[in-house]
């Protein structure tokens, strides 16, 4: 928004020239998100405490974390206002890029505040019913695939994605590539919903993911950057670095109130937005199988989920102490700072070891 009003005023000072900048303007995104976390999170934590709206922790879970019952919950409404109004503020919002991923954003939070609505204050134990909470993901995840491939920024790459350490090669899906960023958005959005059980963990894993992502959208919208790294050149790309950026900022922000012991809880209110959201952005500029590393950490929860009750299933037997595999090094004797830290540290690597794809191609 400042940008279509400030950058014709560029020859009356030449202040307003920076924010030409897509650098300048990530900077200014992500301080902004975190500056507003910090001043809205004691007043919407003050409100869930005093309207009662606390976690309610699972009897079968370790039991280190009954402790935690009564932390306010739904703090993830701290994570998308801090997010929202940078994006709004610094980016160039009639993008298509930019509108396609506040949409999703926004649309994952309501679904999670829904869920959290009918489990916390309904008290119905399990939340929104799975079907529907899959329904409403899948729905958005249709609505973007079509989005993308019906509306293309680049014609000849609507329905394709990057294939890492191959140059000038991507993978083709035809119209079953609708399909692909359904399941992509979709598996992003849970994988983020399983992370969410430590204090710190998910948002942690959430700002590693937003830098190696306003990296990749930057250098996506640059003609320079992107011939001489060899990827799919998308004009536009370079405003979702401020939303990743924005994302960077209201993650750190909301760390400081949800480190251990956590202050509040995000819920599925922003459990559900932070995967989808990462997954989005992932799918508009044809990264979506870099996710497998720079989400790694997601995928390894999901994954000793499914294999828990795959293999419990059939043999009556665990794999894991418990899943998600989080609490399988908890029940180990690791304290919970431990395996968030060493989680984190994971994470790291893996966004790092993607950053280097783009010269080993």
């Amino acid at each position: 928004m400042l940008y279509y009003l400030l950058v014709p005023l560029r020859d009356q000072h030449i202040f307003f020239n920076l924010f030409r900048y897509i650098s300048f303007r990530a900077a200014a995104s992500a301080v902004t998100a975190l500056l507003i976390s910090w001043l809205i999170g004691p007043f919407i934590i003050k409100k869930l405490k005093s309207h009662q709206i606390g976690e309610e922790i699972r009897s079968d879970g370790p039991q280190t974390h009954l402790s935690k019952k009564g932390t306010p919950s739904m703090g993830g409404v701290i994570i998308l206002v801090s997010v929202v109004v940078p994006t709004l503020l610094f980016a160039r919002i009639l993008e298509q890029f930019v509108w396609i991923v506040l949409l999703a954003t926004i649309w994952l939070s309501l679904i999670g505040i829904f869920d959290d609505y009918l489990k916390i204050i309904k008290k119905v134990p399990k939340g929104l019913v799975g079907r529907y909470k899959l329904a409403g993901q899948i729905t958005l995840g249709l609505l973007v695939g079509a989005i993308i491939y019906f509306f293309p920024v680049v014609e000849w790459a609507r329905s394709s994605t990057t294939l890492p350490f191959f140059k000038n090669y991507e993978l083709q899906f035809g119209v079953f590539y609708i399909a692909v960023v359904a399941f992509v958005i979709t598996a992003m959005s849970n994988g983020s919903n399983l992370t969410d059980g430590l204090d710190g963990l998910l948002i942690g894993q959430s700002a590693i993911a937003a830098v190696a992502f306003a990296f990749i959208a930057y250098v996506s919208g640059r003609v320079d950057f992107s011939d001489y790294l060899n990827i799919i050149y998308l004009p536009g790309a370079g405003e979702l670095a401020i939303f990743c950026a924005a994302l960077f900022g209201a993650s750190l922000g909301f760390l400081y109130f949800n480190c251990y012991p956590a202050e509040v809880f995000m819920g599925d209110t922003g459990a559900l937005a932070l995967g989808g959201a990462i997954g989005t952005v992932a799918v508009l500029v044809k990264k979506e199988l870099l996710l497998l590393l720079i989400c790694g950490i997601f995928v390894v929860e999901s994954l000793s989920v499914i294999i828990q009750v795959f293999v419990f299933k059939r043999t009556g037997k665990r794999v894991f102490k418990m899943a998600p595999i989080h609490h399988h090094f908890e029940l180990l004797g690791w304290h919970e700072s431990k395996v968030v830290v060493r989680f984190w540290i994971a994470g790291i690597l893996l966004a790092l070891l993607s950053l280097t794809t783009f010269k080993i191609r």
